[in-house]
């Protein structure tokens, strides 16, 4: 009889699970935190540790092997309008679902646990004056070391595609960089193999100190705010990308098993880095060339935020009714416009939904000491979103491949029968 072998995302499910039942049974003793949150630190840092390597390694590699730089211009400006449209469509839904089922209409503000936001504040001043011309500008880096420090990924992106294409120009000069970069990457995902064993620990001790700081009970007052926000990312999900899938050739709950390791990851930690290098590998597997899938998914972490965008729509609204605030149509439209821009190009500045929310609110009247109500709960508000995100960059790259007549059918579904053997 064959063993069923115990898969990665089992595992870390099977640690989401125990860190949910030890943070409810140490509901706010310190303790927990003392001696988890350093092993929910260390597995982040891991992460972060790999992804910037992996990110320039991929990306001059794939480019190098285009070589041309009328091509690469053509792919950029398809992926920023395509992230533009399916953006625009999360703002969209998310006020349609705010506007219908009033999930802040008769919540009762004297029930719920006010938390300390100014953490944040400080950083909304790097948000409340970007516009889209600083965030073009802010592409190039003044010094690709500082960008790398502070992982800021359109810069780091930026300058790979160009060293890319130097190293492509100078030809044979540019076989033995070409070599250091192709062995950087295989050696990258080598160490990202080994990092992602240690994954089950990590999404333990971080569900654990989350649930143990804030309690299960938190989310009651709030639960009509919790339920609308997962069902419109599922409807999002479904029939926007399931749409979008369709048009690429790919059914999206086969897609969604693809990435089911990634899913449960991203959710567990809230942290969209933590997939990224299997991503990009796994995107390339499923029939994506190199090129694209080491732009287009990078990329996305900051221009395609679905995700983020569609809970910023839900939450914006949520208060204005938990306020009393009518939002007339005029006032939404400019609260799609101003998200529009806000929540392009920040993707490096931690709490980035509640900065993008905070710089957002007061342009159309809404207080935004109102965030410190959904403080508490934001966490678990943001697996969602953070899941969501993955599943939209990583259907970005197969569209992408569709639209550049570059995906690879055959190869894409031999990949999913393999994956369907190997469970």
């Amino acid at each position: 009889m064959k063993r069923r072998k115990f898969s990665l995302a089992w595992q870390i499910f099977a640690g989401l699970v125990l860190g949910v039942i030890v943070g409810a049974i140490f509901y706010n003793n310190p303790a927990v935190a003392t001696y988890l949150q350093p092993i929910g630190d260390i597995f982040l840092r891991l992460i972060k540790m790999i992804v910037i390597p992996i990110v320039i390694s991929s990306i001059i590699v794939g480019v190098a092997g285009v070589g041309d730089i009328k091509k690469l211009g053509k792919l950029g400006g398809k992926t920023i309008i395509y992230f533009e449209i399916i953006t625009t469509f999360a703002i969209i839904i998310g006020l349609f679902a705010a506007n219908i089922f009033h999930p802040g209409t008769g919540v009762n503000m004297k029930s719920l646990q006010k938390t300390d936001i100014s953490s944040y504040v400080e950083t909304t001043k790097q948000v409340e004056h970007h516009s889209i011309i600083d965030t073009f500008v802010n592409i190039v880096p003044s010094n690709l070391i500082d960008s790398m420090a502070h992982g800021d990924m359109l810069p780091i992106i930026f300058f790979s595609v160009l060293f890319g294409l130097g190293v492509a120009y100078i030809g044979e000069k540019g076989k033995p960089v070409l070599s250091f970069f192709q062995g950087t990457a295989e050696a990258m995902f080598y160490v990202t193999n080994l990092v992602m064993k240690f994954a089950p620990f990590g999404v333990f001790a971080l569900i654990g100190v989350t649930v143990s700081k804030f309690g299960l009970s938190s989310l009651i007052p709030l639960s009509k705010l919790v339920i609308l926000v997962y069902g419109s990312m599922i409807f999002f999900v479904l029939v926007v990308l399931g749409l979008v899938a369709k048009f690429a050739g790919v059914n999206i709950f086969r897609f969604l098993r693809l990435l089911k390791d990634e899913l449960i990851l991203a959710y567990s930690t809230s942290s969209s880095e933590t997939v990224l290098p299997k991503l990009m590998e796994k995107m390339e597997k499923f029939g994506c060339p190199k090129a694209i899938a080491s732009f287009v998914i990078p990329t996305g972490y900051s221009f395609n935020l679905d995700g983020s965008t569609l809970y910023q729509a839900i939450a914006a609204v949520f208060i204005s009714q938990m306020y009393g605030i009518h939002l007339s149509i005029g006032a939404q439209i400019s609260l799609v416009l101003v998200l529009m821009v806000t929540s392009k190009g920040i993707a490096g500045v931690p709490g980035v939904s509640f900065v993008v929310l905070l710089a957002t609110l007061g342009s159309v009247g809404i207080p935004v000491e109102g965030l410190a109500f959904i403080a508490g709960i934001d966490r678990i508000l943001d697996m969602a979103r953070t899941a969501v995100n993955v599943v939209g960059n990583s259907l970005a790259a197969v569209v992408m491949s569709k639209l550049e007549k570059q995906y690879d059918h055959n190869k894409g579904n031999q990949y999913l029968e393999e994956l369907k053997q190997a469970s």
